[in-house]
């Protein structure tokens, strides 16, 4: 067994726990810039929604995970920094200076929609995100002379001073890299007084109101830093679509972002990664299956004589294929997190550290589930 013991403020809030951390984060690291090289395009460039969406996943975890305020409206911030990004770029403005100017206008919009939250908290604060989310998706099918409305608007490859990532691979490393640098500035910002601050809020803001946290400045601060993210989200999410329309950042898309930092588990960048593996992969895993249970059963059924597993193959098939089978899975999964594991994947995978770091003297009680309460439900 290997234990930490802590001596200093400064050895609590270090970037790494111990050398032996750092030495795992490398060699992940390392791992991640050599998959292009054993994995065949296909998977790269799902691997390369995995970092968009984990980038989204930072986004909403800064805001829901560490400053509990619920947000239904971030796939409207999506859809700006994805517009705003593809506009400056049909006009010519330099790759750069469009993704600036991207997360500029998508945190000027989080600053605008964070003001109702210095009086709302809660499934008040819930709807008027999604309200918010409703009028912009209203906007980009209107104001045509922007976003083409239905017809949609073409997102050209990117360029970056005069090198091309037209390339999944070079796309792959470009969205990587801006995961690194997201999730570097969001730690680093946890760690500094602006995060214990956003923490304090989460927990009670009475109580971070008598340390002398100014609360209003801190939620404005975190809706606008949540919409910078994603923003940038954004400016990488047109370019991997290639084609924007307004159907796109519907509610659903906001739900399915909700459930990424669920699912990964709330109050972790860590999970907000892990959520973002399995929102990006989940949709490919069901068009496997999808193809692949009716052909492996019908094969079955072909060498037993059984024609019943053929049928049973015809029906799961028929069924992954109806509309919305997606969304209810989903749906399904996000209940059965929420009722058996609400510590979420990496609170699992904790547990699962724990078990083999003290194993035999692994206690039962070490994880006893305790009753977590939202931030409505919370004496103020």
């Amino acid at each position: 067994m290997r234990f930490v013991f802590k001596t200093s403020y400064a050895q609590d809030i270090q970037l790494f726990r111990d050398r032996m951390d750092a030495f795992w984060y490398v060699l992940l690291a390392a791992a991640v810039a050599l998959l292009p090289v054993v994995m065949s395009e296909y998977y790269v460039g799902e691997t390369t929604w995995v970092f968009i969406y984990a980038i989204c996943g930072v986004s909403l975890m800064v805001l829901v995970g560490y400053t509990g305020l619920i947000s239904l409206g971030h796939a409207a911030f999506l859809g700006i920094g994805a517009y705003a990004h593809a506009f400056f770029i049909k006009h010519g403005v330099p790759w750069v200076a469009a993704v600036a100017l991207a997360v500029v206008i998508t945190t000027a919009c989080g600053i605008i929609v964070g003001l109702p939250a210095l009086r709302m908290s809660g499934i008040y604060l819930a709807i008027a995100t999604l309200a918010f989310a409703t009028i912009i998706q209203e906007v980009f099918s209107r104001w045509e002379s922007v976003t083409h409305g239905f017809a949609g608007m073409p997102v050209e490859k990117p360029v970056i001073f005069g090198v091309s990532f037209a390339h999944d691979t070079a796309f792959y490393y470009l969205c990587l890299f801006f995961l690194v640098v997201s999730l570097w500035l969001t730690r680093n910002l946890l760690r500094a007084p602006t995060g214990r601050a956003w923490v304090a809020i989460r927990d009670s803001e009475i109580a971070a109101q008598s340390m002398g946290v100014n609360i209003a400045i801190y939620k404005s601060m975190a809706f606008a830093y949540s919409a910078a993210l994603m923003g940038l989200a954004g400016a990488l999410f047109a370019h991997k679509i290639a084609y924007l329309a307004p159907d796109i950042f519907t509610i659903l898309l906001s739900i399915q972002l909700l459930l990424l930092v669920i699912v990964g588990g709330l109050g972790s960048l860590h999970g907000a990664v892990f959520g973002a593996i399995f929102v990006a992969l989940l949709p490919p895993v069901i068009a496997i299956l999808r193809d692949s249970i009716p052909a492996t059963l019908s094969s079955v059924a072909g060498a037993t004589g059984l024609s019943l597993f053929g049928a049973i193959g015809e029906g799961v098939g028929a069924f992954l294929r109806k509309p919305g089978v997606e969304a209810g899975i989903f749906g399904l999964i996000l209940v059965l997190v929420i009722l058996l594991e609400p510590l979420g994947m990496y609170g699992r995978w904790m547990k699962i550290r724990v078990y083999f770091s003290t194993f035999p003297m692994y206690k039962r009680a070490t994880f006893k589930r305790q009753k977590t309460y939202m931030r409505s439900e919370r004496l103020r």
